[in-house]
């Protein structure tokens, strides 16, 4: 009688672990995005898409689910719950200004997962993620101060959050790393799709004598500035060459796919945590597209030997000594930024024209 006694016990100690594994095995997963843009055939809304393609693969992902265009703010409260009350248990947020309102349904429907893209906030079925854009940032201000001759550049700049200003910094640094000569003129959009406002700001740039241009949009309007105007442009977000083939040089852009997959498998497993990721070019989540044959291969190898040492630990981009645009140090020398600061940016580098919008 004892020994069963302690028999019907384990049982009822493994069966609950059977079951809960058997549950895991069996999940299926049922992924929503929402996108602040069209899909089309490149940029940032593009290559979040890709990336989505690429987790489906996955044999217990169910077809999922995109929303275009999606306003950001309160409005898109609206548009994620409803993928929840279709039965999605993991919801994608792809823009900034999703953060809140993501974090609001979530509060409401603590059996589905939500990650928001490029946030800050998290809860306990809410994580975020981003990439460290501003080291193929870096890298590409490498190529457009080898590449511009009149050493003005100019920057479409979407934003001024963190996100965009860190960019333009990086791409600065890079660009002067190489050319100390090279002055970075920033012209803000307030927009992160809008094709006319867009080229507007590209061709004020190339008014004031930028040979080469740089962006923060998700709309090719600025690479095709460039492209009819005979100036070189460095693309953002995905491969864009093909919408200016004689001006583009290359471009930092994303690969969400390998992210996206990875989370997916986690939240079957039921291994998936909230947390913050923020992964680099060693973690290949974000990367410089292929270089043009317009580059000089000097110009290519050194890329390489960079994008090397970024790649080992050995490269910071914001490695000091660094001063803004008054010349005040930021960061002293054998010192960097740490994480917090970089997310929180809120000045300009030496060497660039403009000012940040309050």
């Amino acid at each position: 009688m004892k020994r069963f006694t302690l028999l019907a016990l384990a049982l009822l100690l493994i069966l609950p672990q059977l079951s809960t594994t058997a549950e895991a095995n069996d999940k299926k997963i049922k992924a929503g995005f929402i996108y602040v843009g069209p899909v089309g055939d490149a940029g940032w809304t593009y290559a979040h898409d890709e990336g989505r393609k690429e987790m489906e693969t996955l044999s217990f992902v169910e077809p999922s689910t995109y929303i275009e265009s999606v306003p950001e703010g309160a409005e898109s409260a609206r548009v994620i719950t409803g993928l929840v009350r279709k039965g999605h248990n993991l919801v994608f947020t792809t823009s900034f200004g999703y953060m809140d309102a993501t974090l609001d349904v979530a509060r409401r429907n603590k059996d589905v997962v939500f990650m928001h893209c490029s946030g800050y906030k998290t809860a306990e079925n809410v994580g975020n993620y981003f990439g460290r854009m501003y080291e193929p940032r870096y890298l590409s201000g490498i190529v457009a101060g080898k590449m511009t001759k009149a050493n003005v550049i100019g920057y479409v700049a979407a934003f001024p959050i963190p996100e965009v200003i860190r960019g333009i910094n990086a791409f600065t640094l890079g660009a002067r790393s190489v050319n100390p000569k090279v002055q970075v003129r920033v012209v803000w959009t307030q927009t992160w799709f809008d094709p006319g406002i867009e080229r507007d700001a590209a061709d004020s740039l190339l008014d004031v004598g930028a040979d080469v241009l740089a962006m923060h949009q998700d709309a090719p309007a600025t690479l095709q500035a460039a492209e009819a105007r005979g100036a070189y442009v460095i693309g953002y977000n995905s491969d864009m060459r093909s919408f200016a083939p004689n001006a583009f040089l290359t471009a930092p852009v994303w690969n969400w796919g390998p992210l996206y997959t990875k989370i997916a498998q986690e939240v079957k497993d039921g291994t998936w945590k909230s947390e913050a990721i923020w992964g680099g070019m060693q973690q290949e989540l974000v990367q410089l597209a292929p270089i043009s044959d317009k580059v000089p291969a000097d110009v290519k190898q050194l890329v390489k030997e960079k994008t090397a040492a970024i790649k080992a630990g050995k490269l910071h981009p914001f490695a000091g000594p660094i001063k803004d645009q008054n010349g005040e140090i930021t960061v002293a020398a054998g010192s960097t930024h740490s994480d917090g600061e970089l997310l929180g940016m809120s000045y300009f580098v030496e060497g660039v024209q403009g000012t940040i919008p309050k």
